[in-house]
């Protein structure tokens, strides 16, 4: 054997045997390029050993090099035969709204500005948010429930507390993987659905 083709079969290996760290850090949660580097190029050498892998176990390998994320997500499974071992989330009314309209704007954001990053403040969001929202008294508590729901979506992941700036948040790319175009439309009936008990409420109370 040459010493060039050592030095291959040696990589090789070494490759090889980074395959279950790079599965198990997947399983953990949304691996992100900018934090864990080493990992990511792991993954990048591995990507069609990772989708075999996860595939016996009823998972596909969402990868987006250009945006720097990777994660696991459960296979659709009509007959229910599978195990779900990525666990489906069960979001509120409010959580989706507010997923929904972060990527609506991230949509504007790409289209119209050259900037890597959607960066709002928590006071455009709510902006964002209050449109849809019934109309209240009791501003504080609207602003509390808002609080909520911010500090879910940024456990979700798909915002992320700016330590330098008070209350702003950069709205990650991520985003744009879990809430696709399927998701909106159910989401849009949904929230066509909530407009309108909020219409004949409003008309109720004018008529009494």
């Amino acid at each position: 054997m040459s010493p060039a083709n050592a030095s291959t079969d040696q990589t090789a290996t070494g490759t090889h045997e980074e395959l279950p760290g790079v599965v198990t850090r997947l399983f953990k949660g949304v691996l992100y390029a900018e934090n864990d580097e080493k990992v990511w190029q792991s993954l990048l050498g591995l990507t069609s050993q990772v989708r075999d892998y996860v595939s016996v176990l009823g998972l596909d390998l969402v990868l987006d090099e250009a945006e720097g994320y990777a994660f696991l997500r459960s296979r659709e499974d009509p007959d229910g035969t599978l195990p779900r071992l990525i666990a489906r989330r069960t979001l509120t009314f409010n959580v989706s709204l507010l997923l929904a309209l972060l990527r609506g704007r991230m949509l504007e954001f790409d289209t119209s500005s050259s900037k890597l990053r959607l960066v709002m403040t928590e006071q455009e969001i709510a902006d964002m948010v209050s449109v849809f929202l019934p109309d209240s008294s009791n501003e504080a508590r609207i602003l509390d429930r808002l609080g909520a729901d911010i500090k879910k979506v940024v456990e979700l992941g798909f915002l992320r507390k700016l330590k330098a700036q008070a209350d702003t948040y950069e709205v990650t790319r991520i985003l744009k993987a879990y809430v696709d175009a399927q998701w909106l439309e159910e989401f849009d009936a949904r929230l066509a659905d909530y407009l309108a008990t909020l219409a004949g409420a409003a008309a109720t109370e004018e008529e009494e």
